[in-house]
């Protein structure tokens, strides 16, 4: 019997719907101080919340009546603390519906369905093409990059908890359900500090050890088992990458220091995983011949975990010579027994090696001239007057720089910095392996130049060209950026220097495209459209001149950030795009959300390794879309880029987001070590302004503009213009337009336009207040018209059916964080100094952890 997606939403309703109204009630019986009115209460406040938003009621109305109607409380702290234990309670409920989602997962997705790996196997199978999956694998792979950037607001001990919890929800364990209950009442939600970069990559760490290792192994010996010759032992098809510690990029407290500690700890991470999994292999393979090897490789790493000094005697290609010696043995001498353990191990060690995760180094292009220039200035390496230079003499010179600048003469610590965490590298490659730490991305990366004043910093830190182990990488973000990508790499391409670079790193240039900043620039369609099209020019030049381009997807977890159905993007993509690895960032509670359990985990990675092998071993496609289909493309982005900027020039665009949405307060809620804006003090700039924060904003505002805004004027332009009957053949038929608007739906089905509906007659917001509400209706009434249906994401009825309850749970957050900000900003213009403007300041940020969280992926 085929798995149907209404076998999913019973399952979900039964397992996670039904669960949560079960366990939800044993939070009014939890022995906590006046916990059982609050949770009485506050099942009040969301009838009340929801019948007066239907009134037209504000925020401010809705919690006055209800504290008039339904509470004894008089004073503003009196009042306040009852909102502050509403929040903690819903809080609590969200992580509640966390462990039970997480629980449920195996059981609500079909794990050997569409996008699996065992569906993949089938179809090769089914085809005949073997032979093609073998080749396919002999250069493919898909490599995860896990990023610090601020999108979770829960702490450890909370992650914690939602894992345990949901582990005694899949054993319908009650008196651990009960307990965990108990634990999460007593456990603080608030982060007290700023986590450092450290504590950022020990928290990512635990996901690597816990989740990553074992999903990974879990597909690899998935794929071992049906075809033992097609898994490549030079070629990973599982790869992960790592940023806390390495992306410098606005970040002052990144150090080469921490890189190192870092990279420490990665490799203490492997090492002890791959201790833990011999240890239980020393419990099977007891016999001759077998078990003396066993025992000496868990001495080995034994001694490189807890003996000072031996941390880097150890090998990538000494642990798997030692495990295939082991191999070997088994199947000539014992009959292969346990023989899938030893495989099992071997492929995590072909794929984690040493590093566990390659440690990438990430830094702003105006970093590096301005090294240069101080370089110039104190050691005369570079010539005196290169700010002036004219790029064309700057890439003359900038690979004919040698020497051995000296850190250690610097005071500014950004110039230090660059300089030690170049040096840096080289000590983590000989630590962990060449794959440990190879990659410098370069931000905001507009020119040929950004490019070769990196290659130039490497020659005078001491890296000869011919020894030179690293991929630098640039970063295309804005939408004039990634238009003029294409020229950019053509200049390296023709560089002789660089080009022999390219072929001394197996003529492959790897660029990372960013989709958060390209949306926040030029909004939702323009930026998937410039990113495609940057593809497109990106793959045709670099066939060109002879180079493999592989392409590294800066993605958030909502769909204004490139995130939502990820992998059909990349099943969408023509030959005509590179498609030789799939590479993306894995950000914030998308780690969580998508990788939080090894369910999960194993089959969100199974469904991006499908969708770059099928689309290669089963598309017909030789390009993604016809002329006449990137014509429409074209004309829509156009018009859609149009309506955004025109909202994002509207005079009171940030100061309407920074007065009506949380945005001010991001920096103050200890979720991450990296500032919100790139720059510190000065006014507000949109420039300046991070992605997540402004993503982050719009969301919390229930509004999602970077989400949809422009959609609706776009179409509508194109049917006033008689191109309806085109519009509507290329959703049908392109996958790629198809998804881009399954996560406009996704943006959208998080709004909730009635709890700002009091700004509509606002004297100073009004008028953009409307526009953004009119923009989404507009987009609406055209996504049901091209879909024929009558409800948002009505082709995904589980994530409809989690998006609504999630969204209703968080409702009375929303409702008590409108109320604070407007409290605070009365007594911000009266100009008085209350104490009451603290606390409604730290009900604000406390009503963001929980709205953020409910949302998953929505900054």
């Amino acid at each position: 019997m085929n798995y149907q997606p209404s076998q999913g939403l019973a399952q979900f309703k039964n397992l996670v719907g039904i669960k949560f109204q079960l366990y939800n009630s044993l939070f009014t019986s939890l022995p906590f101080h006046r916990i059982e009115k609050t949770g009485i209460l506050l099942s009040l406040l969301l009838t009340i919340c929801e019948d007066g938003y239907k009134k037209k009621q504000s925020p401010e109305q809705i919690l006055e009546d209800f504290f008039r109607k339904h509470t004894a409380c008089v004073g503003e702290r009196e009042k306040a603390d009852t909102l502050f234990r509403f929040v903690q309670y819903v809080e609590r409920q969200i992580v509640l519906f966390d462990a039970l989602e997480d629980a449920a997962f195996r059981f609500v997705n079909d794990m050997s369905g569409a996008g699996t790996m065992k569906h993949l196997l089938s179809e090769v199978i089914q085809t005949g093409k073997e032979e093609e999956l073998t080749e396919k694998l002999t250069d493919y792979s898909v490599r995860l990059v896990l990023t610090a950037h601020p999108t979770q607001f829960y702490p450890g001990a909370v992650l914690g908890i939602i894992n345990d919890l949901s582990r005694a929800v899949i054993e319908n364990n009650a008196a651990d359900i009960n307990l965990y209950l108990q634990q999460l009442g007593k456990t603080p939600f608030l982060k007290k500090q700023r986590p450092t970069p450290y504590d950022e990559a020990i928290s990512l760490i635990w996901y690597l050890e816990n989740v990553f290792y074992q999903a990974s192994g879990r597909i690899i010996s998935a794929l071992k088992d049906q075809f033992p010759d097609a898994v490549n032992k030079n070629n990973a098809l599982i790869k992960m990458g790592f940023w806390p510690g390495g992306d410098r990029d606005g970040n002052p407290f990144v150090k080469a220091d921490t890189t190192l500690r870092v990279a420490e700890a990665l490799r203490g991470a492997i090492v002890k995983c791959y201790y833990l999994d011999v240890r239980r292999l020393k419990r099977r393979l007891t016999f001759k011949g077998v078990d003396v090897l066993v025992a000496d490789l868990e001495q080995k790493l034994y001694n490189n975990i807890f003996v000072p000094g031996l941390q880097t005697e150890l090998t990538r290609e000494e642990i798997l010579e030692q495990l295939t010696q082991i191999r070997e043995i088994i199947i000539y001498q014992h009959n292969s027994l346990f023989l899938g353990l030893v495989d099992n191990l071997i492929g995590k060690v072909m794929i984690f090696g040493l590093h566990f995760a390659t440690l990438d180094i990430r830094q702003d292009s105006s970093v590096h001239g301005g090294v240069l220039m101080a370089i110039a200035a104190k050691e005369r390496l570079v010539p005196e007057h290169y700010a002036s230079l004219p790029d064309a003499r700057k890439l003359e010179l900038l690979t004919e720089l040698s020497g051995e600048v000296k850190a250690e003469l610097y005071d500014d610590p950004l110039v230090k910095d660059t300089l030690d965490s170049i040096a840096a590298m080289k000590t983590i490659q000989r630590m962990n392996g060449e794959n440990g730490c190879s990659r410098y991305i370069i931000s905001q990366c507009t020119s040929a130049v950004n490019v070769l004043e990196v290659m130039g910093l490497y020659l005078l830190c001491g890296w000869t060209k011919e020894e030179l182990t690293v991929d630098i990488v640039p970063l295309f973000e804005t939408v004039d950026d990634l238009q003029a990508a294409a020229g950019v790499m053509k200049t390296l391409y023709e560089h002789k220097d660089y080009r022999q670079h390219l072929q001394r790193r197996g003529h492959t240039q790897t660029i990372m495209l960013g989709f958060s900043d390209g949306t926040k620039d030029g909004g939702y369609l323009m930026a998937n459209w410039a990113i495609y099209k940057a593809k497109e020019e990106l793959t045709a030049i670099s066939k060109e001149y002879g180079v493999d381009v592989v392409f590294f997807d800066g993605r958030g977890g909502p769909p204004a950030r490139g995130g939502g159905k990820t992998h059909k993007f990349y099943a969408s993509m023509g030959k005509n795009i590179a498609n030789k690895q799939i590479q993306l960032t894995i950000q914030g509670q998308t780690v969580s959300s998508n990788f939080g359990t090894i369910d999960s985990a194993q089959y969100n990675i199974e469904q991006l390794i499908h969708a770059g092998i099928s689309n290669e071993l089963f598309s017909s496609k030789e390009v993604t879309l016809q002329p006449d289909e990137e014509e429409l493309l074209q004309a829509l982005s156009v018009e859609s880029y149009k309506a955004y900027s025109k909202l994002k020039e509207h005079p009171y665009f940030l100061s309407y987001l920074n007065e009506v949405s949380p945005l001010r307060f991001y920096s103050e809620t200890n979720i991450a070590s990296r500032p919100t804006k790139r720059k510190s003090g000065g006014r507000l700039e949109l420039k300046d302004l991070r992605a997540i924060p402004f993503v982050g904003s719009w969301s919390q505002l229930k509004q999602n503009v970077t989400g949809y805004y422009g959609v609706g004027k776009a179409l509508q332009c194109l049917d006033k213009q008689g191109k309806w009957a085109g519009v509507k053949r290329l959703y049908e038929n392109s996958l790629f337009f198809k998804t881009l608007l399954d996560n406009c739906e996704m943006a959208m089905k998080k709004c909730f336009f009635p709890l700002t509906e009091h700004f509509a007659v606002h004297p100073v917001y009004g008028e953009i207040w409307t526009l953004i509400y009119d923009e989404f209706e507009l987009t609406q009434k055209y996504i049901f018209k091209l879909s024929g249906k009558n409800e948002l994401m009505a082709d995904y009825p589980v994530e409809q059916l989690s998006i609504q309850m999630r969204e209703r749970i968080a409702l009375p957050l929303n409702t008590i964080q409108q109320y604070a900000l407007t409290k605070f900003q009365a007594i911000e213009k009266s100009g008085d100094n209350k104490p009451m403007k603290e606390v409604y300041e730290k009900l604000i940020m406390r009503s963001s952890f929980g709205i953020i969280n409910a949302a998953r992926n929505s900054a």
